[in-house]
């Protein structure tokens, strides 16, 4: 089971945290890495294109999840 855990995290140079599972978060990590760009940037993209009736964390969570869905749907 993954715990959740609050992070922090600087966004167009304001402090902002966000409360995320391990799992999802090594996904975002990944997914940052893989477009060998910071962290922070892609955070900062996902908040920036997110409903505005979500909160980041629930954001981050479903990038993740759509992220990992066409990934695996594209290997089969």
């Amino acid at each position: 089971m993954s715990l959740v855990r609050k992070r922090s995290v600087t966004i167009h140079g304001h402090r902002t945290s966000f409360s995320l599972e391990d799992a999802f978060y090594d996904i975002i990590a990944s997914i940052a890495e893989s477009r060998s760009i910071p962290l922070a940037s892609l955070i900062a993209e996902i908040d920036e294109n997110r409903d505005r009736n979500a909160n980041l964390s629930s954001a981050l969570r479903i990038y993740a999840l759509d992220w990992a869905r066409n990934n695996t749907s594209n290997r089969s």
